[in-house]
Parts: structure tokens; sequence; C-alpha cells
């Protein structure tokens, strides 16, 4: 035992300091918007970045329909972009072009596609899960 006189010994301090004013979170940002963080014990810059993680892990890819990426395309303004149209006159189809530039005349919306990534066709979603989807 040591006499009540002596001075205590030196306690290591292994993380530094609890209040982040140590460099522990220096460099580090947010997943989310990879704004710096305040502070070294901060795992996200704000509730709004720490409630969309939570709601990107929450998400059930394997779940998700036609009708549904349809509404989020839409929300987003990038519907038109993603859906497939075909010229009533000469039948070509295009991917995101409402207007046939051989026949002059628009075209009638098709559904939801994306460019086929062997010879670059537009193809429906419907065509390749071989059911009906509805824009």
């Amino acid at each position: 035992m040591s006499h009540p006189s002596a001075p205590h010994p030196l306690i290591p301090v292994r993380y530094g300091s609890r209040d982040g004013s140590g460099t522990a979170g220096a460099g580090r940002s947010c997943p989310i918007c990879a704004t710096s963080l305040p502070s070294a014990r901060a795992h996200f810059c704000s509730a709004a970045c720490k409630q969309r993680a939570y709601r990107l892990r929450r998400v059930d890819f394997s779940a998700a329909d036609a009708t549904g990426l349809a509404r989020t395309l839409k929300r987003l303004g990038d519907l038109a972009a993603h859906t497939i149209y075909e010229c009533p006159l000469c039948d070509a189809r295009f991917l995101g072009t409402r207007r046939c530039p051989d026949c002059n005349r628009f075209c009638r919306a098709l559904g939801l596609g994306g460019a086929c990534p062997h010879c670059d066709e537009p193809l429906l979603i419907a065509e390749l899960l071989g059911k009906e989807v509805l824009l």
C-alpha cells in the first residue's frame, strides 16, 4: 500500500479526451453526405443523416416492384428517361425519346426499361421479367 501523503501515479488515458477536443475524429466525415463530423464521437453529422442511414439499412431490394420503381422515378423526375417509347408509324423503339426522329411523330409509352448491355436495343422490364408492368 502506498502512503497517504504520496502523490497518485499517473493513469494512462487510452483514447484521449471524451468531449471531442482530441484528435481521434480528425479527418473523418459523415458516410451519408461526406461533411466533417461535429465531434470525435459522432458517427453522422446530423439527425437527418442518421435517419437516412437507418432507412437505407432497412430497404428490402429483393421486394422491389415495377410500380414502386415507377413511382420513385416519377418523384425524382426521371420517369421519362427510363421509359421505352414506340413510334406508331415505323415501330421503332426509343429510350427516353418521346418523338420519333425519322417520322417526326409523338411515340406511345410502352413501359419502364433500359438499353440492352449487349446489343444496345431498348428492352422493357416486362419483357425481361415476363409480366405486365404499368406506368
